[in-house]
């Protein structure tokens, strides 16, 4: 799950994520506004949702993020509220749900050292780089008692932000958009997913949840698909999985 990495290591190391993302953000605005620029599109999360009280999840529903990720989203988010307020810098602020897959055409993928996503432990454990793809939690309420995650293919990511601008700079308001499928996928889901197009088994063990990590979460999709008119073509599960080991190969 993409954001797992990115909390924890913010739970760890606060400052790092409070001066990249705050700090950062507010330096960014300042030279935009200085140099004319008056609007913006902002990379958010779903994490400022933190454990949403029902799905899907809606642009609509209240701030509740359970870590400085997750905060300092929306100390982004609340910062561009008021630079439309104080300065007409309109902006879309764009949520992102489990940014995943690779570009289709091999040239650039997930590669982090260390690994902290699902789908590319899933593959590394396929291909035997790891000894094991660990399965964090498998008594949640959801069907098959594994954690259920939205994922969208960064290639519809990258098409959203371009229909983002493409409203911005002909005039149009601010808005705050959920970048997600509306469809939930299981980590066994993953794994069966993983197998099937890999033909490779995946080793799994099962171990105990991690405390915070919400059950189920995937969006309500509607809002990006009135707004901006995206829909999302890459991001079946098999086009994800498919192109994320391609990328594999490739750097293998």
């Amino acid at each position: 799950m993409r954001c797992l990495g990115l909390c924890g290591e913010s739970v760890a190391n606060p400052t790092l994520y409070y001066d990249n993302n705050v700090i950062g953000s507010l330096v960014l605005l300042e030279a935009a506004r200085a140099a004319g620029i008056d609007c913006v599109v902002f990379s958010s999360s779903c994490t400022v949702y933190g454990l949403p009280p029902s799905m899907p999840v809606t642009e609509d529903m209240p701030f509740a993020p359970i870590s400085p990720y997750g905060r300092t989203k929306v100390i982004v988010e609340g910062m561009l509220r008021d630079y439309g307020t104080a300065y007409g810098m309109r902006s879309i602020v764009l949520r992102y749900f489990n940014a995943s897959g690779a570009d289709p055409d091999g040239e650039t993928g997930e590669d982090h050292d260390p690994e902290p996503h699902l789908i590319p432990r899933a593959l590394m454990a396929a291909s035997g780089e790891l000894q094991q793809l660990d399965i964090l939690g498998t008594d949640y309420p959801t069907p098959d008692g594994t954690a259920v995650r939205d994922y969208i293919h960064v290639t519809d990511l990258a098409d959203a932000h371009v229909r983002a601008v493409r409203e911005l700079t002909a005039g149009a308001a601010s808005d705050t958009l959920n970048l997600g499928t509306g469809t939930g996928y299981s980590v066994r889901n993953i794994v069966a997913a993983v197998e099937r197009i890999t033909g490779k088994i995946v080793p799994v063990v099962e171990s105990a949840r991690r405390p915070g990590d919400p059950a189920a979460l995937w969006a309500a999709p509607g809002r990006a698909h009135a707004r901006l008119g995206c829909s999302f073509p890459h991001s079946n599960l098999d086009t994800i999985i498919a192109t994320a080991w391609a990328w594999h190969n490739r750097t293998r």
